[in-house]
């Protein structure tokens, strides 16, 4: 069998090594490095300028802990960013990772063709190579991971020199004076967090009276708390309409829901976080009769499937939760159903997601809100971590644990956790609603003394209670 994936991100990466372990003959056509957009311009380096922006707070906070430098009578509290050493980290680190993608999946015995692949049928493609040349390609079946992009508006073409989206961002090479951030959903949040760290004066339109509206309103409510104690802006219930820039900065022009009123926003540079679109454009989807949604994404099926038998997709251009771990498991699952093994279709209701800001909010299964609406009986028992041990070494006052369980059988089926790291600590709650185990199980599994894990088990102790709410 041959197999034919367009796109190097983790879906297709994640299914080539699937392909690979089967024996059977894999190519993938990536227009850029293996990892895609996630690997280069996308997870890895927003979350290693998070990591930047932490190492920042931890030097302005260091005297606190008893650390002092020699030499020096005082720390800087406002320690001195430099902007283009973090961005050429950023980019080694990046570069780094997608090479070490490149050669696990050749060294796993699969071909990787550089160009742009193009469908000519429900099992042909062609492939426009970086010098001008193009090849045709055969296959059994075929796997679309595009991916997708940053959404532009008519009024704010990114530049790269003042105005950006997360694309452009990392040319910066100096720290903004006044950063606008538009947009305060995850993408917004992380990059208002990471630069308010960095000390930047940071301004966060968003158009919701909430930030993070997706999330737990009451994980957001800590979040928007933390942001405002930096001293960021939040305009809340604010939309951007237009925007201008000229030599010394930019003007995001807002429309204010509340009372009806526009007006002008300065800044000296602007950051658009204004959703993704699927990078589905000029891959010969007409050509293969594979069916396209209104709004450009390509449905599939539990599996991974298009309306064409042998043409499969994954990833961000199926739209859906845009994921890069939603991503890697709708390729494995289609190369998994193609190759003819038993796969379960992909339960959205254990998908597990983090917004890194600081606080970083993490969360899994059902909300509170959800199981209201569904009329599913639970109870709901948050913790906060200002009382955990290992909380108070770090300095950590903001956050908390919240464990939603069915009422009787005591089932998980969802959870939070606001804190530093949350990342890591929802993955026992993950591993509870993925495999339906109860409070009492979470409860009796040992954690670390002391440690923020420690906050999980607690939580799910307590609704072991009869009096839990």
């Amino acid at each position: 069998m041959r197999i034919v994936i367009l796109g190097g991100g983790p879906g297709g990466y994640e299914a080539a090594l699937v392909a690979a372990d089967h024996g059977v003959d894999v190519t993938v056509v990536s227009e850029e490095g293996l990892g895609g957009n996630t690997v280069l311009w996308d997870c890895v380096p927003s979350k290693a300028l998070v990591v930047s922006s932490e190492a920042r707070d931890w030097v302005g906070r260091a005297r606190e802990h008893g650390v002092r430098w020699t030499g020096r009578t005082e720390i800087d509290a406002s320690a001195h960013v430099d902007l283009g050493a973090v961005m050429d980290r950023i980019a080694a680190l990046a570069g780094d990772q997608s090479a070490d993608i490149g050669k696990k999946v050749e060294r796993a015995g699969v071909r990787i063709v550089e160009g742009r692949g193009r469908l000519t049928g429900p099992r042909s493609l062609a492939v426009a190579h970086p010098d001008g040349t193009t090849s045709e390609l055969t296959a059994d079946v075929i796997l679309l991971s595009t991916g997708s992009r940053p959404r532009l508006l008519d009024y704010a073409v990114p530049d790269g020199e003042r105005v950006f989206t997360s694309r452009e961002l990392f040319s910066l090479r100096e720290l903004p004076r006044r950063l606008i951030v538009v947009g305060s959903g995850a993408t917004g949040a992380e990059y208002a967090s990471a630069f308010a760290r960095f000390g930047c004066e940071v301004h966060l339109v968003s158009s919701r009276q909430q930030i993070l509206p997706s999330e737990d309103p009451d994980a957001a409510a800590v979040i928007e708390d933390a942001f405002e104690r930096r001293g960021m802006t939040i305009h809340r219930g604010c939309r951007a309409v237009d925007a201008a820039r000229d030599a010394d900065g930019v003007r995001v022009k807002v429309w204010q829901r509340s009372d009806d009123a526009e007006w002008w926003l300065e800044g000296s540079h602007v950051l658009w976080c204004v959703g993704q679109v699927p990078e589905s454009e000029g891959l010969g989807l007409a050509e293969a009769g594979v069916e396209v949604a209104d709004d450009g994404t390509i449905p599939v099926d539990g599996v991974s499937r298009t309306n064409i038998p042998t043409i499969y997709a994954a990833g961000d251009v199926t739209g859906g939760i845009m994921l890069a771990s939603v991503a890697a498991m709708q390729g494995r699952n289609a190369m998994w159903h193609a190759l003819g093994d038993a796969v379960a279709p992909l339960r959205t209701e254990t998908i597990s997601a983090c917004v890194f800001t600081d606080p970083e909010v993490a969360t899994v299964g059902m909300t509170a809100a959800q199981a209201e609406h569904a009329q599913v009986p639970v109870r709901t028992e948050t913790l906060p971590l200002s009382g955990n041990p290992r909380a108070k070494m770090a300095d950590i006052t903001d956050g908390f644990v919240k464990v939603l369980a069915m009422r009787g059988s005591g089932t998980v089926l969802g959870g939070s956790v606001v804190a530093a790291r949350a990342s890591d600590l929802i993955h026992p709650l993950s591993v509870a609603v993925q495999n339906r185990l109860t409070v009492s199980q979470v409860a009796h599994a040992f954690s670390i003394y002391p440690s923020l894990s420690g906050s999980v088990q607690e939580t799910a102790r307590l609704l072991m209670s009869p009096d839990a709410p």
